[in-house]
């Protein structure tokens, strides 16, 4: 199993499930969204497999910052833009490669799927 955990490198909920993983010896690949981007089809995916609502982080300051024109009426196709646009808004951190995608750190939903 490959896994791949896509993230900002100084978020705190990034660094506890790096931790988590690295203390249990459970191999990874990190992709900074930061340095590398995310490409919008890989983002329709992730909306077609959890939906948008799961992957939009709307308590961060990033959506606060935006326009209230693109917080309106945000359906599949224009969240992903606005994620490919705004990576932050991303909820972190996310995991694929585990079989269903995993959104978010519960140590106990890692436990289970990762080790």
């Amino acid at each position: 199993m490959t896994l791949t955990m896509y993230g900002i490198p100084n978020c705190d909920t990034i660094k506890k499930a790096r931790k988590w993983l690295e203390a249990r010896g459970v191999e990874y690949e990190f992709h900074d969204y930061k340095k590398n981007g995310i490409d919008e089809a890989r983002l329709e995916r992730w909306i077609g497999e959890v939906g948008h609502e799961v992957l939009l982080n709307r308590r961060g300051t990033t959506w606060r910052k935006l326009s209230d024109e693109d917080k309106a009426d945000i359906d599949d196709a224009k969240a992903a833009r606005l994620l490919a646009a705004h990576p932050s808004m991303i909820k972190r951190p996310l995991v694929e490669g585990a079989g269903d995608l995993i959104v978010g750190f519960d140590e106990s939903v890692y436990a289970e799927r990762l080790v």
